[in-house]
């Protein structure tokens, strides 16, 4: 069965609560074809500015990129926004910072929504209560977390995918409190989706990361 692939065309056009029609797109930079879920949106807006669309909600030609600080950067030093444009496009000196900061607000609103819905577990204790018992999907911890802790927690939930990519103080955001280190969350679309929104933003921290998001052995991700 052939698959839909859509460049930076005029078929790409966004609107605020578009579902996400499942199709494929291309880099622009590296002509890669990939699922979007591995990919960010930009958009250049009416005072010709390019605009990072991590959502990809916003309206307008969609140009897109792999979810790599070194693909953005590159794009923006050889002009190549301008030609996937054609046209004019301003682009921000700290765009790839930018899609870095926007991607981790992605990340810590989607822990915040599974706490609302009852589906995080917060807590050494409780996150491990909850890993024995075989309720968890996903593991969080902390990029900063002490080596023991998240040892003893990653034993206990052998196989589960595995994110530690924001900081105690970003987990602590999700949650209203200064700091977190150990999270669960339930299986699930919220899970799903905190594993596709971690893994793009693994591909722009600038610090040594991890994320092991298939139970395979922990992959280091270095800028």
């Amino acid at each position: 069965m052939a698959v839909a692939v859509r460049n930076d065309d005029a078929h790409d056009e966004a609107a605020p609560g578009r579902k996400d029609d499942g199709v494929e797109r291309r880099c622009f930079l590296t002509g890669e074809v990939q699922p979007r879920q591995g990919l960010v949106r930009f958009v250049v807006d009416p005072s010709g500015t390019v605009v990072p669309d991590v959502a990809g909600t916003l309206p307008g030609r969609g140009l897109w990129l792999t979810a790599s600080r070194d693909i953005v950067e590159r794009a923006c030093r050889k002009g190549q926004f301008a030609r996937a444009q054609r046209g004019p496009a301003a682009v921000p000196e700290d765009l790839a910072d930018r899609v870095e900061r926007l991607l981790a607000r992605r990340c810590i609103e989607l822990i915040g929504l599974a706490r609302r819905a009852g589906q995080l577990t917060a807590g050494f204790d409780q996150v491990a209560e909850t890993l024995r018992a075989g309720r968890a999907g996903l593991l969080i911890e902390a990029a900063d977390a002490a080596a023991g802790g998240a040892g003893k927690l990653r034993a206990l939930g052998t196989g589960l995918p595995v994110v530690a990519i924001l900081t105690a103080d970003e987990l602590g955001q999700a949650l209203g409190r200064d700091r977190a280190v150990h999270l669960a969350v339930a299986p699930g679309r919220l899970a799903a989706r905190l594993i596709e929104e971690a893994a793009r933003l693994a591909g722009f921290r600038t610090a040594a990361a991890e994320l092991n998001t298939s139970g395979a052995p922990e992959a280091t991700t270095k800028h």
